[in-house]
């Protein structure tokens, strides 16, 4: 692999009677941290921002939960080492607050992107989203709401950074909370539905009493449906939607893989570019019979090969 520059903790917004939030930038050998050398695309490199999982309630930013973490695959540096930029941010937990603040969160570190292509050598119109599990799910809804008035910025986000989001590049339309394209692994994306889909062998269902679901949204998915859907990828799927990967194991015993496969049907009913990966016999973070990395290594080599063809299409 080539080198790499990493810049850790940036500090890219301040919710109000929260802690910073924070991200670690990576970035390619070639982009000096102040601007992007002569020789690179006269754009800027694709960038991709990173959420990572943990049920909305735990986890960390730059991590894939242990066990992926444990294979050694390390997908962020392959995704570096192939050309992309990669921010992985924080976003507030359940213990800090409920939906939509993780959205809001993962706005702002769009927002923040974009304001700053020039500075990173990024094209703020490749700026692209992937997570996994918990951060799949808010990948899933960047891709699905961007420029919405229902998810407000934060009061640190002022109307001049907003304006540098927006002008970062004259080629640049639409809304600069926007993303161009989503690669999910394992997401929740219907939180309706999610508890009557568990597997009989389910380690969690969203139905369970004080569950991942109901500490999200602050009640019992089954008991609130209206505020179930309001934090469900699935209903807000549209014509307009950018393509979507999404990677989902056959024996997830935490997010059914219908999760995944009803997503991919909506999107594809819609009118839109939708990819479904399902690994058979693979469980949440890739585990699998064998405890071997090679749903891991397949997700990942996946993931790299959906972003690299999106970066090409521009």
């Amino acid at each position: 692999m080539t080198a790499q520059r990493i810049l850790r903790g940036i500090e890219f917004a301040q919710p109000r009677n929260a802690d910073p939030l924070l991200l670690d930038l990576y970035l390619p050998a070639e982009v000096s941290g102040s601007a992007a050398k002569e020789d690179l695309h006269a754009d800027g490199l694709p960038a991709i921002l990173h959420l990572h999982g943990g049920g909305w309630r735990t986890g960390a930013r730059s991590s894939m939960g242990p066990v992926v973490d444990g294979f050694g695959l390390s997908p962020i540096a392959q995704l570096v080492d192939a050309g992309f930029v990669v921010a992985s941010a924080d976003y507030r937990l359940t213990t800090a607050a409920t939906f939509p603040a993780q959205l809001v969160d993962a706005k702002a570190a769009v927002r923040w992107l974009r304001a700053r292509a020039a500075e990173y050598g990024i094209d703020p119109d490749r700026i692209y989203a992937w997570g996994d599990s918990a951060g799949g799910h808010l990948a899933c809804l960047l891709g699905l709401t961007a420029g919405s008035t229902d998810f407000p910025r934060h009061d640190t986000e002022t109307s001049q950074g907003a304006a540098q989001a927006q002008g970062a590049n004259p080629a640049h339309r639409g809304a600069d909370d926007a993303v161009a394209a989503v690669a999910a692994w394992y997401p929740p994306t219907d939180l309706v539905r999610m508890g009557a889909q568990a597997r009989p062998d389910a380690v969690a269902s969203a139905d369970e009493p004080g569950s991942r679901e109901a500490l999200l949204i602050g009640a019992q998915p089954a008991e609130a449906p209206a505020k179930a859907a309001a934090a469900s990828p699935l209903a807000y799927v549209h014509p307009d939607a950018p393509p979507f990967l999404l990677i989902h194991g056959t024996a997830d015993r935490f997010v059914p893989v219908a999760q995944s496969t009803s997503l991919a049907g909506a999107l594809e009913g819609a009118g839109n570019d939708v990819e479904l990966l399902l690994l058979e016999d693979a469980d949440h973070m890739w585990s699998t019979p064998g405890g071997g990395s090679d749903a891991a290594a397949q997700a990942t080599a996946a993931t790299l090969d959906f972003f690299r063809r999106q970066a090409s299409r521009h």
